[in-house]
C-alpha cells in the first residue's frame, strides 16, 4: 500500500523547504484550509500568489506566498492538490447566511453548521473575555479566563478535527500516496482518522518541527503553556481544579509576552521562530506560580521587547540565574509521540 502521512507543522515559513521534501514524495496533497476560489487558476499560473491571496488576509503573509509557490511547483509536477477543512469551510459559509440577514436562531439545532456556530462563539467570546480581563483584571482572574478559554479552544478543536477526520476518510485512495498538511495541536485529528480508515491504509504521523529541531542539535518540544493547557482538555476533558493547570495558565500570561509576534522572513535556514519558541518556552519553566504574579502586573501593558527585558532582570536579581548558568529544562510533559 502507498503511505498515508499526516505531517503536523508550524505555518512559518523557515519549516516549507522540510515540508517541500515530503510533499514531493506523494501523490495527492491535502491541505489544512476550505476550497477556495481561484486555487486551480493559481495553481497554472493563470491568477497570480497576491490575487490569489488577497481574500483571505492570512496571519503569516509571506508563509501563505511562499507555500504557493510550492504548490506551484508540485502541481506541475502531476501532484493533486485538494483543500479539506471542513470546519473553516461551515464558518464562511455561516458568515455568508448571517450577512444576508438571517440571524443565529435561524440554523436549524441539529445541524453541522449550528455545531460549529455554537464552538466558534463560546470559543471567541472566551478569548475576548481574556483580553478585557488581562489589561484590567488580577492575576487570578487572569489565570481563570485562560482556563476557561483553553476549555472552549479545546471543544472547539474536537469538533474541527472531527469533521476534517470524516472529510479526509472519505477523500482517500487506497491507490495514491498521499500527505495531510496539519498544525502541531490537532494532535487529536491522527486519532479519529486512524479510527475511521482500515487496516490496510497505514497512517504515518511526522513532526515538521523536530526535523528542524535535530538540524538546530536541540532536544524538545514547541507547544507554549497555553498549547500544553488546551491539549490536556482535548486528551483529559476530566481535568479540572489541579495546580498543574494554574501553573500552565499563569506561564502562558508570561510566554504571551515574550513570543515573538511579527513574521520573520531573514535568514530561515537558522529556524528563528523555532528557536524564539524554544527560548520562550524554557524561559518560562523556569518560573513558579509565585513569580508570575509578581511579573504579571509589571509586563501585561508594554512592548515584547521591554517585557523581555523585565523577565530576564527577573531572572538575574531575583531567582538569580544569569544567562550562562541557565540550562534548558528537561520535558516532564508528554510530547507529541506520546499522544501518538
Amino acid at each position: 500500500m502507498k503511505p498515508i502521512t499526516i505531517g503536523f507543522s508550524i505555518h512559518r515559513s523557515e519549516i516549507i523547504d522540510i515540508t517541500a521534501d515530503l510533499m514531493h514524495r506523494h501523490d495527492v496533497i491535502f491541505l489544512e484550509e476550505p476550497p477556495a476560489n481561484g486555487l486551480q487558476e493559481m495553481l497554472q499560473g493563470d491568477l497570480s500568489i497576491d490575487d490569489y491571496l488577497l481574500p483571505t488576509e492570512g496571519e503569516y503573509p509571506e508563509f501563505s506566498r511562499q507555500m504557493c509557490l510550492l504548490l506551484r511547483d508540485l502541481y506541475q509536477k502531476g501532484k493533486k492538490i485538494i483543500q479539506v477543512e471542513p470546519f473553516l469551510e461551515h464558518l464562511l459559509a455561516i458568515h455568508t447566511f448571517f450577512s444576508q440577514g438571517h440571524r443565529p436562531k435561524e440554523l436549524q439545532p441539529d445541524s453541522v453548521h449550528h455545531r460549529v456556530y455554537q464552538a466558534e462563539r463560546d470559543a471567541t467570546k472566551a478569548l475576548l473575555d481574556y483580553y478585557q480581563i488581562v489589561m484590567n483584571g488580577s492575576f487570578k482572574a487572569a489565570i481563570q479566563a485562560i482556563i476557561r478559554f483553553a476549555r472552549f479552544d479545546a471543544a472547539r478543536f474536537q469538533l474541527r478535527d472531527s469533521l476534517r477526520a470524516k472529510a479526509l476518510a472519505a477523500a482517500l485512495n487506497k491507490g495514491s500516496s498521499a500527505f495531510i498538511e496539519t498544525g502541531v495541536i490537532h494532535l487529536a485529528l491522527y486519532h479519529l482518522l486512524k479510527k475511521r480508515l482500515p487496516e490496510s491504509l497505514q497512517l504515518k504521523p511526522v513532526f515538521l518541527a523536530r526535523k528542524a529541531l535535530k538540524i538546530l542539535g536541540v532536544k524538545g518540544h514547541l507547544f507554549g503553556p497555553g498549547d500544553q493547557l488546551t491539549l490536556t482538555y482535548i486528551f483529559h476533558p476530566k481535568t479540572h481544579g489541579t495546580f498543574r493547570e494554574e501553573l500552565l495558565a499563569a506561564r502562558s500570561l508570561i510566554y504571551s509576552k515574550l513570543i515573538e509576534k511579527e513574521e520573520m522572513s531573514a535568514d530561515l535556514e537558522t529556524f528563528p521562530h523555532i528557536r524564539n519558541e524554544l527560548a520562550c518556552i524554557d524561559t518560562v519553566k523556569l518560573l513558579t506560580l509565585e513569580d508570575c504574579d509578581r511579573l504579571f502586573p509589571l509586563i501585561r501593558r508594554v512592548k515584547t521587547e521591554h517585557a523581555r527585558q523585565l523577565i530576564d532582570d527577573y531572572l538575574v536579581r531575583i531567582k538569580k540565574l544569569p544567562r550562562k548558568r541557565r540550562k534548558r529544562q528537561s520535558l516532564k510533559w508528554q510530547t507529541e509521540r506520546e499522544y501518538i
